[in-house]
């Protein structure tokens, strides 16, 4: 019997860590966040996405591993509310990528309308990102606490995968395990992308690929509230 149980625990194990590597490194709304992050404010900030990202798992795994994770995910309106929560944020945060070019256009409107009004106006507007006092790391935050999918994800996980038997010393090292892996894949994103071999190689479109991040995090966000 221990051998049986040995067995069937390291199993559990490595069916833990498949899936979760497997999950975190697929694409998603954390990825794009990451990428947005990274290009518009450099390697520290996209690092301190990541590690937000991360950190944002602890919610989840908080109340799944309180015994909350079941009923919460089965009860319709809470599942609602995070969607559309989830849904609203990822939207802003598309729009907000979007600003800037918003922004220069309504100057550019309103110059036309105001012959006095200079035409180096648009130009020379601060990026939202330099302007406002926002952190990197609670952005990274709300993006994974707020994401339904992480939800669904670390309940399903725990509630069909780890056993219900399993210590909760060995639950809390998976949840770890868990956060530690959002954290170093999305942390290495943020460094490769920030590479000065790679900011050489999309600095003239670098532009152009923020506004397909916030493009793509404003249709996750439609995506999502149309699901």
């Amino acid at each position: 019997m221990p051998d049986i149980a040995a067995e069937f625990l390291s199993m559990e194990i490595i069916a833990v860590a498949i899936i979760t590597v497997l999950a975190v490194i697929s694409p998603g709304p954390d990825f794009a966040m990451v990428t947005r992050i990274a290009l518009a404010r450099g390697r520290r900030a996209g690092v301190l996405c990541a590690v937000g990202i991360g950190s944002g798992v602890s919610v989840h795994l908080a109340y799944t591993l309180i015994g909350l994770g079941v009923l919460l995910a089965s009860n319709v309106w809470v599942l609602n509310s995070l969607r559309y929560l989830g849904a609203a944020y990822l939207i802003w945060l598309g729009c907000a990528a979007l600003w800037p070019d918003i922004r220069r256009f309504l100057v550019r409107m309103n110059a036309l309308k105001n012959k006095d009004v200079s035409a180096n106006t648009a130009t020379s507007l601060p990026r939202p990102d330099q302007s406002r006092n926002r952190s990197s790391f609670w952005i990274g935050f709300a993006c994974n606490a707020l994401n339904p999918k992480t939800m669904l994800f670390i309940v399903s996980l725990f509630s069909q995968v780890i056993s219900p038997g399993t210590p909760i010393l060995q639950e809390i090292g998976y949840g770890i395990y868990i956060a530690a892996c959002h954290m170093v894949w999305f942390g290495l994103v943020a460094v490769a992308l920030t590479l000065p071999s790679v900011q050489a190689r999309i600095a003239a479109i670098k532009g152009w690929i923020e506004r397909a991040v916030g493009l793509c995090l404003a249709g996750l966000g439609i995506k999502l509230l149309a699901s």
